[in-house]
């Protein structure tokens, strides 16, 4: 469906840049709605499912706060919460840093990654989100996102 159709926009947009803008962003609402309908019943966040896939990246290193705050794909400052909310449901470990005692490594546990390759098993099935594009159009737009913020 054309964007103006979604939006149910009346005046066409000032120029094609104003549109483009427009569309990069009602469509990044639209996939982050997707992506936390899917995680919902695993009863974690979008950004928890960020740090738990920078940690299995990781792993078996530890990650520092401040690695996982440079690393995730949305750069917000209470990292040290979703982290803390992770720890309460098992899915990671915090452990004081052996070379300095001020400093918390955090590592996914085995229940993280076991969640984590349930999410990916059900992830393949379940997302038509991006189904509308051929592998190609997803690369060629890739390319082109990646132009971009070049």
């Amino acid at each position: 469906m054309k964007l103006e159709e979604e939006i149910k926009q009346q005046k066409p947009f000032r120029n094609e840049a104003e549109r483009l803008t427009v569309n990069i962003l009602f469509t990044a609402a639209w996939l982050q709605s997707f992506h936390r309908d899917f995680l919902k019943p695993h009863d974690i966040s979008g950004p928890q499912y960020n740090i738990l896939r920078i940690l299995r990246g990781q792993f078996p290193k530890p990650a520092t706060i401040n690695l996982l705050k440079e690393r995730m794909l949305d750069k917000m400052p209470d990292v040290s919460r979703l982290v803390d909310r992770l720890l309460i449901k098992g899915f990671v470990t915090r452990v004081t840093c052996s070379n300095d005692r001020r400093a918390v490594d955090i590592v996914i546990s085995a229940t993280g990654l076991t969640l984590l390759q349930t999410i990916d098993e059900q992830w393949h099935t379940a997302d038509t989100s991006l189904a509308a594009l051929s592998d190609d159009e997803k690369k060629q737009l890739n390319l082109l996102l990646d132009k971009l913020r070049g």
